[in-house]
């Protein structure tokens, strides 16, 4: 196997005229970030919490596993939660770990060591969290009949080890020789670590948390405030496409990793967008926890079906107590922002005719 980011070194891989506007459009908000960062030190806390709430969520959602909505700040806030289930476990599991990167990143090197913490982070108290695979485990799409796909064939068991050093040796290097621009690194590590499937389970939830990690240790500092996992899930059908059209012949050493790449700047540019906006509504005059709330319902309202019920803007809002998002709920559907259709905990709330 020869990695992506090798092909970089052997110049086999020529950029893309759409890859150069991304990282242009970074350079940019990068050159912003300060103005960003200078904002008061208790309303970033707040963005930070937020994030890693939403990522949590978000993340295990991508892989399948949820919680009960009512139980989120039971799982993600409470100092010694009790779990219910496996799922539960999971879910703080990973949020623990984003605590870990969003405290240490400067200390924890992009190695076998790192990679096998986090992920046994995230696994619990499964027998092989934190250990590679020992199992051949390929990629299967099930389908809704019984039948089957293999969708990608993944690096064998007894090569994973060696596959993941020369990866991880690959990564040092192009950062030290400059193979190629920092973030363009970071995504096809992510392309060839996803690839190389190194854990029986647990793959996706990695590779979100090493991108993160790499982000932040790189200077890109929007996923500490946005949840990029929450970017990912709202555009989770095009992660997928990109990803399988990226890997095609990927084993060869001929694929085409510019789909995924692309991908992951666009998802970059977005956080950076979205902390943009985040930062000028978390200064709202009126009080941080009215802008937070307000906050939520423009973000619930921004997703396809345009619509959400109080409890999923609480999760949005931990810290916020049920009487102060009611106060604001009336207030945007008294100015005509927002309608309510029903009654009690079950109640839709949707764009209004002024909304904007």
């Amino acid at each position: 196997m020869i990695s992506t980011l090798r092909l970089f070194s052997l110049n086999r891989l020529p950029f893309e005229t759409s890859t150069a506007w991304h990282l242009n459009d970074l350079g940019e908000f990068r050159g912003k970030q300060e103005l960003y960062t200078r904002q008061s030190p208790q309303r970033l806390k707040t963005l930070r919490e937020s994030a890693i709430i939403e990522s949590a969520v978000s993340s295990n959602r991508i892989e399948g596993v949820t919680i009960d909505p009512k139980r989120v700040r039971d799982i993600l806030v409470a100092p010694k939660p009790l779990f219910r289930d496996r799922n539960e476990e999971e879910v703080r599991g990973y949020r623990d770990a984003l605590e870990l990167i969003h405290k240490s990143a400067a200390e924890l090197p992009i190695g076998n060591e790192t990679i096998c913490r986090l992920h046994a982070l995230t696994r619990g108290r499964i027998e092989d969290a934190g250990q590679y695979k020992t199992k051949d485990s390929d990629i299967i799409e099930w389908h809704p009949d019984g039948s089957e796909r293999v969708r990608f064939r993944t690096i064998p068991a007894e090569e994973t080890q060696e596959v993941m050093d020369a990866l991880i040796s690959d990564w040092q290097r192009c950062l030290a020789e400059r193979w190629v621009p920092p973030l363009i690194a970071l995504a096809a590590f992510n392309l060839d670590f996803l690839r190389i499937h190194p854990f029986r389970e647990g793959n996706g939830q990695v590779s979100r948390l090493l991108w993160l990690l790499q982000s932040l240790q790189l200077g890109y500092e929007a996923g500490r405030y946005i949840s990029l996992e929450r970017l990912v899930e709202q555009s989770k059908d095009r992660y997928h496409e990109t990803l399988e059209q990226s890997s095609q012949r990927w084993h060869e050493g001929k694929h085409k990793p510019w789909f995924y790449i692309n991908y992951i700047l666009s998802i970059e540019k977005a956080a950076y967008g979205d902390f943009d906006l985040r930062v000028g509504e978390v200064k709202a005059p009126r009080g941080e926890k009215r802008g937070r709330v307000i906050n939520g319902i423009s973000q619930l309202l921004s997703r396809p079906r345009g619509e959400f019920k109080i409890s999923e803007l609480e999760q949005l809002c931990l810290g916020v107590s049920r009487d102060m998002i009611r106060r604001v709920l009336r207030e945007q559907q008294e100015q005509g922002f927002i309608v309510c259709t029903g009654r009690g905990v079950g109640a839709i709330w949707s764009k209004g005719n002024n909304y904007k």
